[in-house]
């Protein structure tokens, strides 16, 4: 009697599990994911300016675009992009024509673009003044330092928000950089 009872309750647990069993996808962003994606935009851009140096043009044209898909979420929708180094009427690169022109160059719809990117640069690090972190987003503010060939830094001032896609991958939505103020 004792077996049949357990056996009845093992087969109700069983059935019961199976139908509560459900996939549960968590896009809630953390801080870890976050640091990731701005170390990663970084090392991509010395990567770019690298395979520029090496490898030309053409190389680093496709090395660029391979990192605006991969980094940024404009198969999702329109990213908010102000570039550091743009002026009007081409101040903003919502699509991502306008943001591998920015980064390397060459397009002659942007013909003041010069390739940020391939501006030889040997490191960049990201000082945050802060993370912002609600559900399935992120937002940053703070100093982005770029270090060329000849030990020049440049820092800039930059603000991003990260989303995830369906796939759970960190884009980038929201990209502003501006060259710090001073007081000439």
């Amino acid at each position: 009697m004792k077996i049949k009872t357990v056996i009845k309750a093992f087969a109700l647990l069983s059935i019961s599990s199976s139908a509560f069993a459900s996939v549960v996808v968590n896009q809630a962003v953390t801080e870890d994911e976050v640091l990731a994606a701005q170390h990663g935009w970084c090392q991509a851009l010395v990567d770019i300016s690298t395979t520029y140096t090496e490898n030309g043009h053409e190389a680093a044209k496709t090395l660029a675009q391979e990192v605006i898909d991969g980094a940024y979420a404009y198969q999702m929708g329109t990213v908010l992009f102000k570039p550091t180094l743009t002026v009007n009427p081409q101040t903003f690169r919502t699509t991502p024509e306008g943001a591998l022109s920015y980064f390397v160059g060459g397009d002659e719809t942007y013909p003041q673009d010069t390739g940020f990117a391939l501006k030889n640069w040997t490191k960049c690090e990201i000082e945050n003044a802060g993370v912002f972190i609600t559900g399935n987003s992120a937002s940053t503010m703070g100093k982005v330092h770029f270090t060329d060939g000849e030990g020049n830094q440049t820092s800039v001032d930059k603000t991003w928000k990260f989303v995830k896609d369906d796939a759970g991958a960190m884009r980038i939505a929201l990209h502003h950089s501006s060259l710090e103020y001073t007081e000439e």
